[in-house]
Parts: C-alpha cells; sequence; structure tokens
C-alpha cells in the first residue's frame, strides 16, 4: 500500500495492603498495650517489629497484637509461570545457517548475505494496530527491542516449512538460536513472552499447533501484548465493533449456527440472519482447515469456535481462513454423522 512501510500492508490484510489500627483503651506501657488492627488487604505477611516473628495472613482479619508495634509487608507475588523453550519442530527442513546483521522489525531481520528474513508464523505489533503513526507504539518496540537483544551479532539456523520467499522477495522461514550449547526457537520465544500473535499464511502452516500452544500460554497469562486492550479477543456478534477493524489481524470467538456451501467455498455462519453478520470462510479444497471437522464440516454447528486472520467485508465482517487464518475449537460437543 502507498505511504506504507514495507510489509505493513501484511498488518491491514491478506491488584497492595492497607490497615487501620485501633488502639484500645488499656495502655500499660508498650509492651502490654494491646492494639485491635482491622486488616483489609489481600496476602499479607505481618511481622512483629522486634521480635523476628512473623505470621502471614490470607483474606480480610481482625488481629490482636500484644506488643505495641507492628508492620504489614506485602507477600512477594509470585513467580510468573515459566515457558518451557520449544527447541524444534520436525515438520521442517533444513536450511542455511547465517548471521544476524540489523533488526528491522519485531518479525524481520537482515542477513548477513544481504537478504531479509520474515520469521514467518509470528506476527509482531505494529503501531496500524491501534491507529498510531509508524514507530509510535511501545509494544511494537518492546518486541523489535526483545528480538534485537535475542539476534543481533549471532548465528541462527534457518529451517522451512513452505513458501520460502514472499512477495517482497525476503526468505521466509522459521529461525533456531543455537547457543552455549542450548537450542531456541525464535518463533516460539516471542509467541510464549506475548510479543506476537500466531498466524498461518497460504502456503506457509507448518508448525501451526506448536506455535498456537505457544502463544496460548502468554494469552491466557495475559503476557506481554495480551494485557492490552486492542489485541483482546473480540466477540463474532459485535459486527459494528468488527467492522471497525478491517483490513486488521483479529482473533473472534463464537458459536457455529450454520453451515453452508456456496460456490465452491464453504461458510460458518454465527447468526440466524447471516447475510450482514460476521462468518469464517474457506474454499472446499482447504477444508483441511477445519481440523477434525474436515471430513464434516456440518458438524461444527453449536461448536464455540475461536477464527483468526485479516477480517474484511463481503456485506457483513468475515475471515478468510484459504487465504491466511486459522481456527480453532474451543468446545468438543458429539458431531453428528455425516448425510
Amino acid at each position: 500500500m502507498p505511504g506504507l512501510p514495507k510489509g505493513e500492508d501484511e498488518h491491514r490484510d491478506p491488584f497492595f495492603t492497607h490497615f487501620r489500627p485501633r488502639p484500645s483503651l488499656s495502655s500499660r506501657g508498650p509492651f502490654a498495650l494491646r492494639d485491635r488492627l482491622a486488616c483489609h488487604y489481600h496476602d499479607a505477611e505481618l511481622k512483629l517489629l522486634g521480635s523476628g516473628m512473623r505470621l502471614s495472613l490470607h483474606g480480610g482479619c481482625v488481629v490482636w497484637l500484644a506488643i505495641g508495634a507492628a508492620a504489614i509487608v506485602p507477600l512477594p507475588a509470585p513467580a510468573a509461570a515459566q515457558v518451557p523453550p520449544q527447541t524444534d519442530c520436525a515438520a521442517l527442513e533444513a536450511g542455511p545457517t547465517r548471521t544476524v546483521t540489523r533488526i528491522i522489525d519485531g518479525e524481520t531481520v537482515a542477513l548477513d548475505d544481504g537478504r531479509e528474513l520474515r520469521l514467518i508464523g509470528s506476527l509482531a505489533p505494529r503501531a496500524i494496530d491501534v491507529g498510531l503513526e509508524h514507530g509510535a507504539w511501545a509494544m511494537e518496540t518492546k518486541t523489535r527491542d526483545a528480538l534485537g537483544d535475542l539476534l543481533l551479532g549471532k548465528s541462527i539456523e534457518l529451517k522451512f516449512g513452505g513458501a520460502r520467499t514472499d512477495r517482497y522477495g525476503r526468505l521466509q522461514a522459521h529461525a533456531f538460536l543455537v547457543e552455549r550449547e542450548q537450542r531456541r526457537w525464535v518463533q516460539h520465544y516471542l509467541l510464549a513472552n506475548g510479543l506476537a500473535r500466531a498466524y498461518a499464511g497460504a502456503g506457509n502452516r507448518a508448525c501451526a499447533s506448536e506455535l498456537l500452544a505457544a502463544e496460548r500460554g502468554a494469552r491466557e497469562s495475559r503476557r506481554g501484548l495480551w494485557a492490552e486492550a486492542a489485541y483482546q479477543v473480540r466477540s463474532a456478534r459485535e459486527i459494528k465493533e468488527l467492522l471497525g477493524y478491517r483490513t486488521t489481524f483479529q482473533l473472534v470467538e463464537g458459536q457455529v449456527v450454520r453451515v453452508a456451501l456456496v460456490r465452491g467455498a464453504i461458510y460458518l455462519n454465527f447468526e440466524r440472519r447471516w447475510r450482514h453478520a460476521f462468518s469464517v470462510l474457506l474454499r472446499r479444497e482447504d477444508r483441511i482447515l477445519l481440523g477434525d471437522f474436515a471430513g464434516n464440516p456440518n458438524g461444527l454447528v453449536g461448536q464455540r469456535v475461536r477464527a483468526r486472520g485479516w477480517i474484511d467485508q463481503r456485506d457483513g465482517p468475515r475471515i478468510d481462513l484459504s487465504a491466511a487464518g486459522q481456527l480453532e475449537v474451543l468446545t468438543k460437543a458429539a458431531q453428528p454423522e455425516a448425510r
């Protein structure tokens, strides 16, 4: 698109502590004074000053102390769940080893042979996601910086899972960093840390389930970009909202109420009055994208699903799975027999 940096059109289309001391009427010296503490907190640790005694408290309470000095200290937050590193994907074909010489953006790097590498399968945050000018979105900068800390000046192994170049002539590959006898899959790292969203474009769908699994942990923990309202999962029933997100990549959830085959395309409808409602479509030959329902698309009726891809409009908003989309079935109701 005119006026956008190279690749930008890819993003357009295809809980502290509070307490209140209440001293008793009795006051016979600092160590005989009974202080009544009405405690209102989440989780806290009560430390009796000068005694070294500690009492862990959970929930609201009233505590009577025989010592006049006390302090409420917040307990440390539980450590974030550690994401186990994914080291490989068996579906990929080995490629060359190259050195990263420059970070172009959160999903593209320059290599020592002069070519550019698009980290296929991970979609980095862009300013366009929130209607800002290029380079003005904090999450965009965060991902780019994290990628630089991880890769700049280091060698990576490239592996391919489909089309090896894109329309800009960039390499499309998965990257693996081998450092101090440790191996790290770069796309998995970005997704697991909430620095990107998973996607699968036509002709490059290898390892899609592994990448979705990496993203799932970050999304459910609201890690990284998933803490931002801009990346929340949308409802299939919010038609006006979805139309406002035309040309952007979104995750949309809803219950399938109708499946139709129209001129070689399979349509998943989410409203009885489907014409101006949200829909998901795919070419009949791409029914493998329906996973367990590939042989019986009608079995999706009544199922709650999550579709991801770029929003476009044909009467109502829609996502074309065949172009660059994925479908996850969130419920596992019994499938009716194929007819």
